[in-house]
């Protein structure tokens, strides 16, 4: 095992350093701005951060440099990290502490993989303030210790995780694309009624038969109808088994989502697991109804709108009201419909302490519905677009558990890279 020096993330930046408190520009220009809401997991969806308005003193004293390392420092995100790779210019926000690395003594992205690992997360734990809004300062960040290699090996075992990382995200671009291409479908046949005709042609476009639906206010395909949601499937909410009886919950039993585990989940359209599975005993206990392969899950509350598919069989607490799909509309097109329908859906909600759609509301709620046969051709067009997705969702798990296996083992010197 190589010899490896001791070093604080004080001894091994040049810069440690406060974000700006900056406002998000309405315009699409100058630098983005990013901030602690935006960093999940390590990594950060570029399309969903905002432009920064800001004087340009402010901002050059800001903008990040490539291999730049940014730590939220505040709430619950307390020491969520992202590396800049330098993709665009970027502004931090003032909830977030920029580390500069010492190139001559540690490589970047070996320093931030360190603070990925387990030891990262105990050293968060420890030291977070424990008021009303927990957090960090960069003094207390800045004495987390870093087990160092020579530079040359820092290199290498960044070298073997970057490129773990460089799949799963190559995975998730193309699942990404995936995506529009079946939004794209889905939104041209049952949105612009562009299906194909009996002749392969855009129905609408080609003159196929528009008739007024008096129900649904505005005109339909000829032979399309007026539904409701409950016309898709059977649907059923959850419960949550008492959490005084610790036999209730298991690592090995019928998996239980909650919506909180769909918040972990948004990247991906299918779900396996949460947090926690059921025991038969708790399932008993809150008359929990398992659900089959296929179910399309939608948080009904805290917040509404959360989705995903189920990838086996599992069941939920309260905080769903799930589709089980029928013979006549397959899971990809009650998921999109749902989908489409979701700002209709929150403008039924109701309650004081926070919004919630009802089951009994959620089944009135108005939809069109098309004839089977255009159901079947849809699903049979968009099937193979799931199952990739779903493959190389499972894939990117796979990978995110090596690289979550080798990574403490890396920093450790418990594994060498030759």
């Amino acid at each position: 095992m190589t010899n490896r020096q001791h070093y604080t993330l004080a001894d091994l930046t040049t810069q440690i350093s406060y974000g700006y408190t900056a406002s998000a520009s309405t315009q699409e220009i100058g630098p983005k701005f990013l901030r602690i809401t935006d960093i999940q997991d390590g990594r950060v969806n570029w399309d969903s951060v905002p432009f920064c308005k800001a004087p340009n003193s402010m901002i050059e004293k800001h903008l990040l440099q490539p291999g730049d390392i940014v730590v939220a420092r505040t709430g619950n995100s307390t020491g969520e990290n992202y590396i800049y790779t330098g993709t665009q210019p970027t502004v931090f926000a003032s909830y977030l502490i920029r580390m500069r690395v010492n190139t001559s003594l540690a490589d970047p992205f070996f320093v931030w993989y360190q603070m990925r690992a387990p030891s990262w997360w105990h050293f968060i734990s420890c030291n977070k303030t424990k008021s009303a809004q927990a957090g960090a300062n960069a003094t207390t960040l800045a004495q987390y210790v870093i087990r160092t290699p020579p530079l040359a090996e820092q290199k290498k075992i960044a070298a073997v995780l970057s490129a773990l990382d460089a799949k799963i995200e190559c995975n998730n671009r193309i699942n990404a694309e995936l995506e529009e291409m079946a939004k794209a479908i889905y939104n041209y046949w049952f949105l612009q009624f562009d299906f194909p005709d009996e002749n392969g042609k855009p129905y609408k476009s080609s003159g196929g038969k528009m008739i007024y639906n008096f129900s649904l206010k505005r005109k339909i395909p000829l032979g399309w109808v007026n539904g409701t949601f409950d016309d898709l499937g059977h649907i059923i909410g959850g419960s949550t088994p008492s959490t005084k009886n610790p036999q209730n919950f298991t690592n090995d039993g019928t998996a239980w989502i909650t919506p909180y585990d769909l918040s972990n989940n948004l990247s991906n359209k299918f779900i396996s697991r949460g947090a926690l599975d059921v025991s038969d005993e708790g399932i008993r206990s809150a008359s929990l109804k398992k659900y089959p392969i296929g179910t399309v899950l939608l948080s009904s509350r805290a917040p509404i709108g959360y989705m995903a598919i189920a990838r086996n069989e599992l069941t939920t607490n309260q905080g769903f009201k799930s589709i089980i799909p029928t013979k006549k509309y397959s899971s990809e097109f009650i998921y999109y419909t749902l989908k489409n329908s979701l700002k209709t859906i929150s403008q039924y909600a109701s309650g004081s302490t926070f919004k919630e759609i009802s089951g009994g509301v959620l089944k009135t709620i108005e939809i069109c519905l098309p004839s089977l046969s255009i159901i079947e051709s849809f699903t049979k067009t968009i099937t193979p677009v799931f199952k990739k997705q779903d493959v190389l969702e499972q894939e990117n798990q796979k990978l995110k558990q090596l690289r979550d296996w080798l990574l403490p083992l890396l920093m450790n010197g418990q594994v060498n890279v030759v």
